[in-house]
């Protein structure tokens, strides 16, 4: 896989027009997670965070974005994706770092109705959550503050570990004791990344470095039908 190049060609502003051209506007969504682009020493990166253990739920120690559910003050998911990175990193960003949303994808990907999100066909149950892909510059120019009750780690994986082959994985699921479906996984950085938050990640690559990345995720149709 040949390397990405610096910052200066994927976040140029001829690259931000193409995204943004290609991303569609915030909407209202029940939830919202914040897709942190960012360069480090120059290179092009992601910024995941850990959640605290502490945390309940399902999710409690995964990596994610920032985000979380719409608060009735929020006017559109971009708003609910930039409120909820301030209060858990304490970054407060322009609405002008915002690209655009990627496309919503249903919560809790371990269930196997959950996948069909990512295909066009969303199930009738559960929560959307809308992706917002934003700019926040060279690492080193910004102050992060996290909130400890919230988020245990802040790390940045480069385009260029993302796109390595050796760095991605995949998992098969079964459903009725037959093949169902594959979703992506990213390895070999500090912590694995799966679930909701690598789909984002794929749709991101998919994004950012067209050609570059090939596809994990695959559901065939006989799975959709039997959703």
């Amino acid at each position: 896989m040949p390397e990405v190049g610096c910052a200066a060609a994927v976040l140029s502003p001829g690259a931000e027009r193409r995204c943004r051209a290609a991303l569609g506007g915030a909407v209202r969504a029940a939830a919202a997670v914040l897709v942190p682009l960012c360069s480090r020493r120059g290179r092009p990166a992601l910024l995941f965070t850990l959640r605290s253990r502490c945390l309940s739920g399902p999710h409690s120690g995964d990596v994610s974005f920032p985000g979380g559910r719409r608060d009735p003050a929020d006017r559109d998911a971009a708003a609910t994706a930039l409120r909820e990175t301030r209060e858990e990193l304490g970054l407060r960003l322009r609405a002008e770092s915002v690209w655009g949303q990627l496309r919503a994808l249903p919560d809790g990907v371990r269930d196997r109705e959950s996948v069909w999100g990512q295909l066009g066909a969303l199930p009738e149950r559960g929560q959307l959550v809308a992706p917002i892909v934003a700019n926040l510059g060279p690492l080193e120019d910004l102050t992060l503050t996290p909130n400890p009750d919230e988020v245990e780690e802040v790390f940045t994986l480069s385009l260029d570990h993302l796109l390595r082959e050796e760095n991605q994985g995949y998992t098969h699921f079964r459903t009725a004791g037959r093949y169902g479906y594959t979703l992506p996984v990213f390895l070999n950085g500090p912590h694995r990344i799966w679930g909701l938050t690598a789909i984002i990640t794929e749709l991101t690559l998919e994004l950012l470095v067209p050609g570059h990345y090939r596809k994990k995720t695959d559901v065939p149709s006989h799975s959709r039908r039997s959703a």
